[in-house]
């Protein structure tokens, strides 16, 4: 993968095996080995019901060739299931970069992941997620696809050995009730690239009372669109640059109309930020899992009932013309009106707010310094006419990134990052049910990091990531969720560059701390720490009230979503 700027190299994750006991005294430098990669991310909760698990891929991946199966629904729990969980294991030894990972089920995209970069002596760990919302998906036999792309030869020689598995927990009365999704799932059909965007179509059913697109959005594969925050005006003297400099938006178009727009967090990669030390054995927030973007395309529904196919685009704004490097798999999800033959409706509102897009240029004392404000909001309310009557749904979308990127000279070294991005959205529904519904989500991420390389040529990298969600959902007066997540990530490592391996004297620490606070009283709040590659302090200071573990952890390390 190609360094940025000048130097930096990307990498990708997964997650971890077994917890091992804590270092007594972790080495004074990083060696050839160091622990299995691991998250402060909850584990996710199982029902204590039958189950059944499939395994769908079974594959050592070592070049670009996809792994293709088929998915049969388990016979001993038809359905209909409670809980569905996906679990990737791995396992790799040697020389590797970081690489991508993606899977698809019937074509629609389950899960997209980055590996770890392994050690000399070996690494292995697993991921796991929440997949009950593709239910729909997985009561019929569907084709399998996943693709790690590698590559092996006599200096990487990692190939990356990979298990998945899906674990279906049926439904057992009003503790483990059906699980309530949508009535279908779709990927886009004809999909094809138009420059950085990705254009298809979606038929829905003429009974559709309410739909959701879901993309899963990442810069990577190397080049300055996997570092897109930190891009500049062509008029700056930077290796990245970009027209409109970093401010990226991903939005969602139908039949031309736009539908939705989103902040595309940065997914720093296991060998991002330079500094692949960082990473060893406590990833970024969201490198092991990418989420989703998730569009409420509700509004639109009405105007989608007529059988016919409708265009769906989705496109990164401020990509430089020509440029690649955005992966843009996109899902919808559609929920049906199962006793109505066809729901009409209509848009009522469509209103997109002016685009805010600004970078501005200083230089003092050879420090060159471009700060960009960017922001835009869009709302759109729309009807459909159900067997339940008409239904308003209102969608309000704002979202901004604000950023200060300094650099010294023409070397761009020390290269400094300080940016902030919101992302918040509010639904409001009325007429499906009593009283109104209101879903609000505030998204914040702040990332804060500086790079320089000493005379000695001495890299060093301090890194801080704050991942936070505040998301709220009231019926009436009556609050019915309400969660507060916070995920933090604090590191710093330094290595020499440009000699062999051995004489790298790398050293590092990083923190990685998950909060979780939900009603009534429910509460999850766990960091790691480590040094030179070792786990020095596992600290779980209240649960989601469940039994606490261990102070090392009764779960696999990185299992959660």
């Amino acid at each position: 993968m190609r360094a940025i700027p000048r130097a930096f190299v990307a990498v990708v994750l997964v997650f971890g095996a077994a917890v091992p006991a804590l270092a007594v005294e972790p080495p004074p430098e990083f060696g050839t080995d160091w622990d299995d990669p691991r998250t402060a991310v909850p584990a996710l909760e199982r029902p204590a019901t039958p189950s059944c698990t499939v395994r769908i891929v079974d594959e050592k991946f070592d070049d670009f060739t996809p792994y293709t199966g088929t998915f049969t629904p388990p016979a001993a729990c038809p359905g209909p299931w409670h809980k569905v969980v996906l679990r990737m294991e791995g396992k790799v030894q040697g020389v590797q970069y970081d690489r991508l990972g993606h899977l698809e089920v019937g074509g629609v995209t389950l899960f997209k992941t980055s590996t770890p970069e392994p050690s000399r002596d070996g690494i292995s760990w697993a991921v796991e997620k929440d997949v009950t919302a593709y239910a729909p998906l997985l009561r019929q036999p569907q084709p399998v696809w996943m693709l790690i792309g590698n590559v092996v030869n006599e200096t990487y020689t990692g190939v990356l050995d990979v298990q998945v598995s899906l674990t279906f927990y049926t439904a057992q009365g009003r503790r483990s009730p059906p699980a309530e999704t949508a009535s279908d799932v779709r990927p886009l059909t004809h999909p094809r690239r138009e420059g950085s965007a990705l254009v298809g179509e979606v038929t829905v059913p003429r009974n559709t009372a309410r739909l959701v697109a879901e993309v899963y959005a990442t810069g990577s594969g190397g080049g300055c669109e996997e570092f897109w925050y930190f891009t500049a005006p062509p008029v700056v003297p930077y290796s990245c640059p970009a027209d409109d400099g970093p401010y990226r938006e991903v939005r969602i178009e139908v039949d031309g109309k736009l539908a939705g727009i989103a902040m595309p967090f940065p997914h720093v990669y296991t060998g991002g930020w330079s500094n692949p030390f960082l990473w060893y054995v406590l990833p970024a927030p969201r490198a092991f899992n990418i989420r989703p973007l998730r569009y409420d395309l509700t509004p639109f529904a009405g105007l989608l009932t007529d059988g016919q196919p409708h265009q769906l685009k989705v496109s990164v704004l401020g990509v430089p013309e020509g440029r690649p490097g955005w992966d843009l798999p996109t899902n919808v999800l559609i929920w049906t009106d199962a006793r109505s033959t066809r729901v009409t409706g209509g848009l009522l509102q469509h209103q997109v707010g002016t685009l805010t897009n600004d970078s501005a240029h200083s230089l003092v004392e050879g420090w060159h310094q471009v700060d960009t404000r960017g922001e835009h909001s869009l709302k759109v309310s729309g009807y459909v006419r159900t067997s339940r009557g008409w239904e308003l749904t209102t969608v309000e979308q704002s979202v901004s990134n604000a950023s200060m990127h300094r650099w010294l000279g023409d070397t761009e070294n020390p290269d400094a990052l300080t940016a902030t991005w919101t992302d918040t959205s509010t639904v409001t529904v009325v007429g499906r049910d009593v009283f109104p519904t209101v879903s609000r989500s505030h998204k914040h991420f702040v990332l804060d990091g500086l790079i320089s390389v000493t005379p000695e040529n001495r890299l060093t990298t301090t890194l801080g990531i704050n991942d936070a969600d505040d998301s709220l959902t009231l019926g009436g007066l009556r609050t019915l969720e309400h969660r507060e997540l916070s995920d933090v990530y604090t590191g710093e490592a330094a290595y020499t560059l440009g000699v062999p391996r051995a004489q790298r004297n790398a050293v590092g620490t990083s923190t990685h701390r998950y909060r979780l606070t939900g009603q009534p009283g429910d509460c999850y709040d766990r960091s790691i720490s480590t040094r030179n590659g070792f786990v020095t302090e596992d600290l779980q200071r209240c649960d989601r009230g469940a039994t606490p573990s261990s102070p090392l952890g009764d779960t696999p390390p990185g299992a959660g979503g």
